[in-house]
């Protein structure tokens, strides 16, 4: 970390490892129990472990006949094995009776596989007239079948806690018997824009006026990665308003996040905004990343509070760099878990200077071998930035920029 004297006086300019450890502390939030569909992308406060087997029969992987697979050795198309069809398995009940030696019953897929029979023959390998079936290949015990637990064992874990629920595990938890699941209490995070320039969405904006952005792209990213955003509106440039609606944010949310006013102008009130809130107040204004160098970060009453750039990228960037690993510690997820990544090739140099993390957006378009990553060089300012970048490359501290051609890994931002 290094100390340099600003406009406000003195701060301090940390590395993203520096200010995240300061938030060791940051625990899970508690469990809450939601029906089984309300559970999806939310974060499993416990282990989900199977109460039963899955399957809890043997039941057949393929239409076709259950036989026991001695019956069909060396069959073949010019000396198929001939058995007597007995009957049908039915859909959703056990088999009525056994398979004897020489016989077969037709089952489709699914269904239980009868006594005496250890083997399912595919349809396809066989004809059938008049009761007579004709089997053209062979099948080895246990072919075409699904024993009972080849799935998923009883008492077996089969999703940890802390995993971001996809459709696919709640298909897995209802096979189980689960119709309620215990996920982690989604964090709320508290959105106060700041800004004598600033205008609502629905509003015509004046001369020198902009429509309010971060608060939607922030609150969206909030959601995205987990959150319950808090939207406390709009505040002119009155450090007392400011300090007001940031209190009630401390009071009602886990985590809060002003927008605007954190560089070092005569204007940008955050700093002294975060000071006055108490104990421990402000832990760094300054932040060796770009973009985002301005951003101011503090706590009070064990709520963690970032003062973001005004820029959409700068905010975006800081949100998830700093704020993302928090909101994933707050529900218990490991690191990255909802990210999503690629390995491209650069299509152009990326400059940067030791000491500093630096994030550049960039589209991908295929090329030879893999995917190429373009850079979008588009001013911090910019709204349309945040949509024309696909994904999102870092440049280590450690390095003085990436040449093109080097293999990176692109963060997709979706």
């Amino acid at each position: 970390m290094s100390e340099r004297s600003g406009a406000t006086g003195f701060f301090q300019v940390a590395g993203t490892r520096e200010i995240l450890e300061a938030f060791s502390w940051v625990a899970r939030r508690e469990a809450e129990r939601v029906d089984l569909l309300d559970a999806l992308g939310r974060a499993l406060a416990s282990d989900a472990v199977a109460p039963i087997d899955i399957p809890h029969f043997t039941r057949a992987a393929m239409d076709g006949y259950a036989v026991a697979a001695a019956d069909t050795f060396g069959a073949s198309e010019s000396q198929p094995a001939y058995l007597t069809v007995r009957g049908a398995v039915a859909m959703g009940a056990a088999p009525e009776g056994r398979v004897n030696a020489g016989e077969a019953l037709r089952i489709a897929t699914g269904g239980m596989l009868p006594h005496g029979s250890d083997a399912v023959v595919m349809w396809e390998h066989t004809r059938e007239s008049a009761d007579l079936l004709e089997v053209f290949r062979p099948v080895a015990p246990g072919e075409h079948v699904v024993t009972v637990g080849e799935d998923v064992r009883e008492g077996e874990r089969v999703l940890a806690a802390g995993r971001i629920l996809r459709p696919a595990d709640l298909g897995l938890l209802a096979g189980l018997g689960a119709t309620a699941v215990e996920v982690v209490r989604r964090p709320r995070v508290a959105v106060v824009s700041t800004g004598d320039e600033l205008v609502g969405p629905e509003e015509t904006p004046g001369p020198g006026q902009i429509r309010n952005v971060n608060q939607y792209s922030l609150g969206a990213w909030v959601r995205r990665c987990g959150g319950e955003p808090l939207l406390l509106g709009r505040v002119p440039d009155e450090a007392e308003r400011i300090l007001e609606r940031v209190r009630r944010g401390v009071a009602e949310a886990d985590l809060v996040l002003i927008s605007g006013g954190s560089s070092a102008g005569a204007r940008d009130l955050t700093r002294g905004v975060v000071e006055a809130l108490g104990e421990p107040g402000l832990l760094f204004h300054g932040i060796a990343v770009r973009p985002g160098k301005p951003t101011v970060v503090g706590a009070h009453r064990g709520v963690p509070v970032f003062g973001l750039p005004g820029h959409p990228i700068s905010a975006m960037v800081i949100f998830l760099v700093l704020v993302r690993p928090l909101l994933e510690r707050m529900l218990g997820v490991r690191a990255g878990e909802g990210a999503i990544a690629v390995l491209a090739r650069l299509a152009d140099n990326l400059p940067s200077q030791a000491g500093r993390e630096d994030y550049y957006q960039v589209t991908l378009r295929p090329a030879a071998g893999g995917m190429e990553a373009v850079p979008v060089f588009r001013k911090s300012g910019l709204v349309t930035a945040m949509v024309r970048g696909r994904g999102m490359v870092r440049v280590p501290a450690e390095r003085e920029g990436l040449e093109a051609g080097e293999l990176v890994e692109v963060e997709i931002l979706a």
